[in-house]
């Protein structure tokens, strides 16, 4: 995500944590009741260090299925949100995460379920306690019109309302702010997103088009996602937008959708290149790991967003009238997160260089193809760079996210693991990692455990001096 880091200046007068700080207009807010003696609620969070309330404890999420209608005009967002789970734990009650918008209905295995919220957290407590193992379905119904949340860093996340429809963004936590869920990257599952809207607009959601249809003065698209992903990865698009279905050389189905305002003449030259994209980076990382890829150009109010997202099978990048909207080693950068980052998933927010190292590096990768700067050169660059020092990339903060050192820094790990290494063992770990937890979640721990025992090498003093140390070395 966001290949021109930071995405906003770093705010020191917001370094509160952003489950701790949204405000959560027309929701109640009086705080949960307790469960009665013997039934164990599942916790309020997924223990995240950088955003406690972020995720919930208790249970896993297989599908999620959406039913959707919004109103450009008004703003309002209904819906109704299936969720299909496994207890993990004794459910007297459990939790999702969910910002604003009025609750209706909840039902847990088609029985009403009790409700209570507090903050971004809606408590939900079924007639009948959920047993561990047991697989569990809560329906929750809603409305309203969707929010905008701050992150820690200052920038805006959430449900971007624009002119002709909205736009939503979800990195860190900002799909609570369109569904409930389990809003933590711990917990991935499938999708089935129904979007129902004025005739005339588009809603592009992640995955493959099933069908779309329409009756009264409306269309109603259904978009699949089968393969596992993180609630961030979420995304709608609404509005006005020009459409490509085309296929790579491979047979893989591609779906762009433009803006028409942001349908320049380089930003179509830039989209041209997916599949010659998409060839080049299975080259390096392996298969491409998802059943459809492409894109989504939107025109978000200026000033708000301004930052391209990694949305599975569909990045996102922003285009506010002033062209190009995308480049090409945007969108390098962008589908390199296909695989590290929605295949190969952190397990908590601190592990987000996985991420960014590697899709900084991809299009250091990238640039030396085309003829441009080499990786010596773009390394040497990010080297001399102070701000890429300001702390390690293993350990950020949560206003820290985004910032250079993740990115830059992230890909001088890789940079001297190459250097180590050598290119063909290099070249084995950039396949190997991502296959070696297909649709799953990882930590700097695992990564760092995984180096060494696929290349038998002690990488102990190059990790403690490249990804965990805070000074910068004395040379690269």
């Amino acid at each position: 995500m966001r290949p021109r880091p930071p995405r906003a200046p770093l705010r020191a007068a917001l370094p509160l944590l952003l489950a701790c700080c949204l405000s959560c207009s027309g929701a109640p807010r009086a705080a949960p009741s307790e469960p009665p003696p013997g039934s164990p609620a599942g916790a309020s969070g997924a223990g995240d260090p950088l955003f406690p309330q972020a995720g919930n404890g208790g249970y896993d999420v297989a599908h999620y299925g959406l039913d959707l209608s919004y109103d450009p005009g008004s703003g309002q967002l209904t819906g109704t949100a299936v969720i299909t789970a496994t207890a993990t734990a004794d459910l007297g009650r459990f939790n999702l995460d969910l910002a604003g918008l009025t609750v209706g209905r909840v039902t847990v295995d088609g029985r009403p379920a009790a409700t209570a919220r507090s903050g971004t957290e809606l408590t939900v407590r079924p007639a009948r306690p959920v047993a561990p193992g047991a697989r569990f379905e809560a329906t929750v119904a809603y409305a309203g019109v969707p929010e905008l949340l701050t992150d820690p860093d200052g920038s805006r996340e959430g449900w971007f309302r624009t002119d002709d429809g909205a736009v939503a963004l979800g990195e860190p936590v900002g799909s609570m702010a369109w569904f409930p869920g389990d809003d933590h990257p711990s917990d991935k599952a499938a999708y089935d997103i129904t979007v129902s809207v004025p005739d005339g607009l588009t809603a592009v959601s992640n995955g493959e088009l099933n069908a779309r249809t329409g009756a009264g003065g409306r269309t109603v698209f259904r978009w699949h996602t089968g393969e596992p992903m993180a609630t961030y990865l979420a995304t709608l698009a609404i509005g006005h937008y020009t459409v490509t279905r085309s296929r790579t050389p491979a047979g893989l189905p591609l779906y762009v959708a433009v803006d028409p305002r942001s349908d320049d003449p380089r930003t179509a030259a830039a989209l041209r290149r997916i599949p010659e994209i998409l060839a080049w980076e299975s080259g390096l990382f392996g298969p491409y790991p998802f059943t459809s890829a492409g894109a989504i150009v939107a025109h978000l109010p200026k000033g708000e967003g301004g930052y391209a997202l990694e949305a599975q099978n569909r990045p996102v990048f922003p285009g506010d009238g002033v062209p190009p909207a995308v480049d090409a080693g945007t969108l390098v950068h962008e589908l390199a997160h296909q695989w590290f980052g929605d295949e190969a998933t952190p397990s908590r927010w601190q592990d987000v260089w996985l991420n960014e190292g590697f899709a900084t590096y991809a299009q250091w990768l990238w640039q030396e193809h085309e003829g441009g700067e080499s990786v010596d050169r773009s390394a040497a660059a990010a080297f001399a760079d102070p701000a890429a020092w300001a702390f390690p990339p293993a350990s950020p903060t949560a206003a820290q996210l985004f910032a250079p050192p993740v990115y830059q820094r992230g890909a001088l790990v890789l940079y001297e693991l190459r250097r180590a290494l050598g290119g063909p063992l290099f070249s084995k770990l950039l396949r190997a990692w991502p296959a070696a937890h297909p649709h799953g979640n990882a930590s700097t721990a695992d990564f760092t455990a995984f180096c060494r025992r696929l290349t038998g090498k002690d990488l102990t003093a190059l990790f403690a001096e490249w990804l965990y140390g805070r000074a910068r070395p004395a040379r690269l």
